[in-house]
């Protein structure tokens, strides 16, 4: 809070002190009162006026530095009102009690957005719930069936499959703590779980999936897992190269600490000024542009839960050639201990 500031803006006030005191000059004179005494009431005068100047200023400040000073330093600006002392003077009192009724307004808003949002999200989860019983019953339609549906159906159907699932976890993913369990499971039975559920897809775009011999266990929740890889395996098929081999493998590195999973494929791979963006939230890039539809929401959603359970994911690539995927996640010796 600037001194000079606040000169200006108690101008008012001086200027009438001035006023005053010309006026009370001009009775001093007419009553001919003596030197000395026109001088020592001055001097009381400009005293109780400087007085009272400085003592504003200073029980001001002290609340308005401290004011701002936490609404730059919080993260969450609207809980100042619980860092700093009600103020003793009028104004800083009407401040207070404003900010206090508009915190509260706000607080109220925000915990009926938030029950609004709760409700849609239900909502959406019921309807995808219910939405994979017709999608089930159409999925075993179509292999009983198979002489008399074009494999295009099931391709798209698939694909609404997967769509529908993402949906899903993306409501679950701001609150992914409530729904996972954290526990030692086997990769090799993740892995041939993913295998069957893409087998077809994997078929139908002839993709060699090539998996090592794999025997470790994890930490972490496998059904999370398995739609990370689902959706990693996903954009593998969805940005494949053609006229070639595709493949996709996947390989296991183990260090004393950690367990890497390497996904690669021989697809177009990402060019390198997209590599640093393909984790945020709707980017396509350059691939999903010219190579076909996508809603940037698959790796975003993956980066988000990777980061609930506690695991680590980074992508590297090379246009034309290569993309892999490591996902790496913390062995647990205490999690051995406890249990």
């Amino acid at each position: 809070m600037s001194f000079f500031k606040f000169l200006k803006e108690k101008m008012y006030l001086i200027v009438t002190f001035f006023i005053l005191y010309g006026i009370l000059l001009l009775m001093f004179f007419a009553f001919k009162l003596s030197s000395s005494c026109i001088v020592a009431i001055t001097f009381l005068l400009f005293i109780f006026l400087f007085s009272i100047i400085f003592i504003e200023y200073f029980r001001k400040r002290s609340f308005y530095t401290n004011l701002l000073d936490h609404i730059h330093t919080l993260d969450q600006a609207y809980l100042v009102l619980e860092m700093i002392d009600k103020p003793t003077f009028l104004e800083g009192m009407i401040l207070y009690q404003a900010l206090y009724d508009i915190n509260k307004s706000m607080n109220e808003n925000v915990k009926l957005l938030q029950l609004q949002m709760n409700d849609f999200k239900e909502y959406i989860e019921m309807w995808i719930h219910e939405i994979k019983i017709p999608i089930a019953s159409l999925f075993l339609t179509v292999h009983n069936h198979k002489d008399k549906f074009d494999k295009k159906i099931l391709e798209q159907l698939k694909r609404i499959e997967i769509d529908v699932e993402q949906v899903l976890y993306y409501v679950r993913c701001e609150n992914a703590e409530k729904d996972y369990l954290i526990s030692k499971v086997s990769l090799n039975c993740i892995i041939r779980d993913i295998a069957l559920k893409n087998q077809d897809l994997l078929l139908e775009n002839q993709i060699d999936f090539i998996v090592d011999e794999i025997h470790t266990y994890i930490y972490t929740d496998s059904k999370w897992l398995e739609f990370i890889l689902n959706q990693i395996i996903n954009n593998s098929v969805k940005y494949k190269r053609d006229f070639i081999d595709s493949y996709i493998k996947i390989m296991i590195k183990e260090t004393l600490d950690q367990t890497i999973i390497i996904i690669e494929d021989n697809g177009i791979g990402i060019p390198l000024y997209d590599i640093s963006k393909v984790f945020e939230k709707s980017f396509t890039g350059y691939n999903g542009r010219i190579k076909t539809k996508s809603t940037g929401m698959g790796l975003f959603i993956c980066k988000n839960l990777c980061e609930k359970l506690g695991h680590k994911i980074r992508i590297e690539s090379e246009q034309e050639k290569y993309t892999r995927v490591y996902i790496t996640i913390a062995k647990n010796r205490f999690y051995d201990v406890i249990t």
